[in-house]
């Protein structure tokens, strides 16, 4: 029995010692767990506190380089302003040469039309053996490509003479312009030499306007006059304010603020800063000046800087001299601009004043001015608004000049002008968007015609500039945007120029106001067209837009009117059910010869809400059930006037497979009531349903 009860209590001490063991290594895996999980929540912790260490400083690197970077912009502005005179020194003098234009003329390109068209080979048409019994199908089938061949090269071979013809007349429309504009710059040049006082003028005005020296933030205002009797051009020129020189010093971050700081320039030094810059201003007018004085007529020149501020005796408005100077050719060819100390050159070297306190527009007693010449004196930029359709031609070019050198570009007038319009030639300093653009300038009261803007393309090709921008204080019709359309031209209209104007701190106005647009000429009526019994008609001006395209396939081409993407309303759809919109403003009408389909627009009759007249084609499923339209390619929008004359060309983009409707285009209304021509291309599986479902149309 004992050994037996030894057996029992043995077998149950056993179970109690494995059971202990158990427990003993489960708690030593707990407290190694929890080891390891706070070894872990430690690491995560140093982790999260070296991250949040390395963002604070990446953090605090950013602000303290953002911080850098103002102050080597201050830096770099006041380098700037104190190089005035060294930098426009190195710059190549004013000559006439630069009014000229080469007689030369863009070489003929026939571009694809100059590749004769393949012809078939036979050989490849021809079975085992020759022409056999049985290949009767590939000789009929290389004769038709034969056919067709020939007939496409007898096409090419009248479309590039057609194109010949056309370049011709332009070569010698070009060389005629350019003859006509040297002939004007050869009589300028004939005055000038003569002493004339409004050559002189104009010839030393562009001379100041065409140096590239001049930031492109300082004004532009000059008004000046010439005594032929003492050979002396007497101007006035507007000088820079005093917030030319920064009014900080550097600027540094303050990690425990979080926020930047300016350290202040102080005040002696930023006005002994600008004083410096005045007298540069002057020494450099004057460098330009008789530097561009090929002809000596200038035996000397008085300058008389001012700014356009408030003054601080009556608080109104005025032009306050704070610099002027009157220095004869002799003394001035004695100096040596690039090591003078300005302020010093022009006070002592050259007997000239300048404000001791121009920061409080201490003004100066200024020497002769443009008014005393007795002669009329010749003013660009400046005054209150003008009138632009008032201004005098030659004013309106200098105006249109200083726009272009206030968005940061250089500009001069290349020639005079009458009425019709002038020139100004820009250079664009862009390295990737930038390049030489001719400018024309068009005062008028009426739409600029479409052969304005033909005109111009044909001169920035024959000058080799990169593009050309036709300014106006009128407007454009469609047709001028249809041939502008892909072309490196920009159209300008009044409207649009009067808010160019504005944003850049020049003055311009557009008459009177609405009571002046309201007496300008309304265009011509004209006799309507054939059109549908009952359909409404709107007399006036309008234009036809045919459509054409290659392929089979049956299309319905349809018209909305909309304001943004949304139709008017289910009258402004315009399609085969429902010919005309309730005004007659755009209808369908029976296309011209040579085009598929045709709606006429009267573009000026459009309801006062709408800006957006979309064209849209349409696989028609009753005709076609199953087509789309892979076929329908080398689409294109005719443009005509009311008498059915073309007056451009709008391409559009091609149709796809498993397409059923296409947006061709729209017509979109401009800020200064123009129309624009936008490119389409989206297309919808889903039809014509689908696609006025975008436009707010419900198809039942």
């Amino acid at each position: 029995m004992s050994r037996r009860s030894s057996g029992l209590i043995g077998t149950w001490a056993e179970a109690q010692r494995q059971q202990q063991r158990r427990q003993e290594a489960e708690h030593r895996e707990q407290i190694q767990f929890q080891r390891e999980q706070e070894r872990r929540e430690r690491a995560a912790a140093r982790e999260a506190a070296r991250a949040d260490r390395e963002q604070r400083a990446a953090y605090r690197q950013r602000r303290e380089t953002e911080a850098r970077r103002r102050t080597e912009e201050l830096d770099a502005r006041v380098a700037e302003v104190t190089g005035l005179l060294v930098a426009g020194c190195r710059v190549p003098a004013f000559s006439t040469a630069a009014l000229r234009r080469p007689e030369t003329v863009e070489p003929f390109h026939p571009g694809h039309l100059g590749q004769p068209v393949p012809m078939p080979n036979p050989v490849l048409y021809q079975a085992q053996g020759g022409w056999g019994f049985g290949a009767s199908r590939s000789r009929e089938q290389y004769e038709q490509d034969l056919r067709a061949a020939q007939a496409a090269e007898a096409a090419r071979l009248r479309q590039l003479e057609a194109y010949r013809r056309q370049y011709e007349q332009w070569a010698a429309a070009h060389l005629t312009e350019v003859r006509e504009h040297n002939a004007g710059v050869e009589e300028m040049l004939t005055a000038l030499r003569a002493g004339d006082p409004d050559a002189v003028v104009d010839y030393f005005s562009a001379a100041l306007y065409a140096s590239s020296a001049w930031p492109a933030e300082f004004p532009h205002q000059v008004s000046a006059a010439y005594d032929p009797g003492a050979r002396q051009l007497v101007l006035l020129w507007e000088l820079p304010g005093y917030d030319i020189v920064p009014e900080a010093k550097a600027v540094r971050y303050m990690p425990t603020a979080d926020e930047e700081k300016e350290t202040a320039r102080p005040a002696a030094q930023r006005r002994a800063v600008y004083r410096d810059v005045l007298a540069q201003c002057v020494l450099l007018v004057l460098r330009d000046l008789f530097a561009a004085d090929g002809s000596g007529v200038l035996e000397s020149v008085v300058v008389n800087g001012f700014v356009d501020d408030h003054d601080p005796a009556t608080g109104r408005r005025a032009q306050i001299v704070l610099a002027s100077a009157s220095v004869s050719r002799p003394v001035f060819a004695g100096l040596h601009l690039e090591q003078v100390s300005a302020v010093d050159c022009l006070t002592d070297g050259l007997g000239g004043l300048l404000s001791a306190r121009p920061d409080q527009l201490a003004a100066v007693r200024p020497g002769r001015m443009p008014a005393d010449v007795g002669r009329s004196v010749v003013s660009h930029g400046g005054g209150d608004d003008p009138d632009l359709y008032e201004m005098d031609p030659v004013e309106f070019e200098a105006l249109v000049a200083q726009l272009f050198r206030a968005r940061g570009m250089q500009a001069v007038m290349t020639t005079r002008s009458n009425d019709g319009g002038v020139d100004v030639e820009a250079l664009d300093p862009d390295p990737i968007s930038g390049g030489r653009i001719i400018v024309q300038v068009k005062r008028y009261r009426k739409t600029v015609p479409p052969t304005a803007v033909r005109d111009l393309y044909g001169t920035v090709q024959g000058a080799g500039a990169n593009k050309g921008v036709l300014v106006t204080t009128s407007g454009f019709g469609p047709g001028s945007y249809a041939f502008a359309n892909g072309k490196p031209l920009t159209l300008v209209s009044g409207e649009e120029l009067v808010g160019l104007l504005g944003r850049h701190g020049l003055r311009g106005r557009l008459g009177g106001g609405a009571g002046d647009r309201a007496g300008r000429a309304a265009p011509p009526a004209t006799a309507p067209d054939d059109s549908a019994a009952g359909e409404p008609d709107v007399p006036g001006e309008h234009n036809i837009l045919g459509m054409a395209w290659s392929g089979a396939v049956a299309l319905d081409v349809c018209a909305l009117v909309c304001h943004g993407t949304r139709v008017l309303s289910d009258d402004h759809f315009v399609f085969f059910n429902n010919t005309a919109t309730p005004d007659g403003a755009v209808r369908t009408v029976p296309p011209p010869r040579g085009d598929k389909a045709a709606v006429r627009v009267a573009f000026d009759a459009l309801p006062a809400d709408a800006d957006r007249l979309v064209l849209v084609a349409a696989v028609d499923p009753e005709v076609n059930p199953e087509a789309d339209l892979a076929g329908f390619t080398d689409a294109r929008i005719r443009l005509a006037d009311a008498a059915g004359a073309e007056l451009g060309q709008l391409e559009v983009s091609d149709g796809r497979a498993g397409e059923t409707a296409l947006v061709l285009g729209s017509f979109r209304k401009r800020a200064g009531g123009d129309w624009d021509f936008v490119i389409g291309g989206q297309g919808y599986p889903g039809g014509l349903e689908e696609l006025l479902g975008d436009y707010g149309i419900e198809v039942a």
